[in-house]
């Protein structure tokens, strides 16, 4: 049997590809079980998710008596005792998702581009500080946050959420920016601005274009994390008319046992709209985090050549 090289590097050994291959796929099934046990109890009746486990429908298919479609119904179209009504929460979290995935890019892809292709005074220290703005938790600004939203009347709005998560995602966006821009070739920026192009065409003819591998990768990172978001969601929306999709499945969970077979439902309900996202654009997102560990990026405080 042939084996195959990869420049630089020795034969790759079938065996270990195989066996890599069968680690990857028991993990991806060990991880799907919670996932497959959701889906099958969200079809299920109150009484059976009450009486058995979701693998016992696997032994008894086609025993129709614990199969309805009633737990998608009442999930969507009716409003709990909170005032929290699934489908409108659906409809919320997408209001406070598109933005707050929006907007961190269009600011992040303007400091990108000064940090990678303009020299000015301050940048490096100014991109070490973005770059440990990444390892200050969320948490440490949630009651002054929550005093001055107050002072100011931004709680329970949806600006006051799409603030936050603009802010927080902000220092990733552009630390992905940056490094996917610093792996462009330098050559056509720097002709175009020979040939008479500002800054602005530059950004806008050139670099995005050729940074949409970039922009897909952290709007797909920052899509699912506010989407998924329920102490953000929790603390400046609340409950009621606003409340997002996580806050109206926490709902359930503090309710009587009689809504306790909606969860199920509820959580499949939430979880297509990112699974879908994610598998339509996942080439883009692995070409947009892998591209900048080709080669390292050039120096912060010294001329690009």
């Amino acid at each position: 049997m042939s084996t195959t090289s990869r420049p630089g590097m020795g034969p790759r050994s079938p065996r270990a590809t195989w066996t890599l291959r069968f680690g990857l796929g028991v993990v991806c099934a060990v991880w799907m079980i919670p996932v497959i046990g959701t889906l099958i109890n969200s079809f299920r009746t109150r009484d059976a998710q009450l009486s058995t486990g979701w693998w016992t429908a696997i032994a008894s298919p086609l025993d129709s008596t614990q199969w309805t479609l009633d737990n998608y119904r009442v999930t969507l179209f009716t409003t709990s005792g909170d005032g929290v009504n699934m489908g409108q929460a659906l409809v919320n979290s997408l209001i406070v998702t598109l933005p707050a995935t929006v907007i961190p890019i269009l600011i992040a892809a303007f400091a990108a581009y000064a940090f990678t292709f303009m020299q000015w005074r301050g940048r490096g220290v100014l991109l070490v500080v973005f770059v440990c703005l990444l390892i200050v938790p969320s948490q440490v600004a949630l009651v002054p946050l929550l005093k001055i939203y107050g002072a100011v009347g931004l709680t329970g709005t949806f600006l006051g959420v799409w603030l936050v998560h603009v802010a927080f995602g902000l220092p990733l966006a552009v630390y992905i920016l940056r490094a996917y821009m610093s792996q462009l070739p330098r050559e056509v920026i720097e002709s175009a601005r020979l040939d008479g192009a500002s800054h602005f065409t530059a950004f806008w003819r050139l670099v995005i274009p050729m940074s949409v591998p970039a922009f897909v990768s952290f709007a797909i990172l920052q899509f699912v994390g506010v989407w998924g978001d329920l102490l953000m969601a929790l603390l400046f929306l609340g409950r009621g008319e606003n409340a997002t999709a996580t806050v109206a499945i926490q709902s359930l969970h503090g309710q009587d046992i009689h809504s306790t077979e909606l969860i199920p439902s509820a959580a499949i309900v939430t979880i297509v709209v990112p699974v879908l996202a994610a598998l339509a654009l996942r080439n883009h997102v692995v070409r947009g985090l892998t591209s900048a560990a080709v080669t390292p990026p050039p120096p912060t405080g010294g001329s690009a050549r």
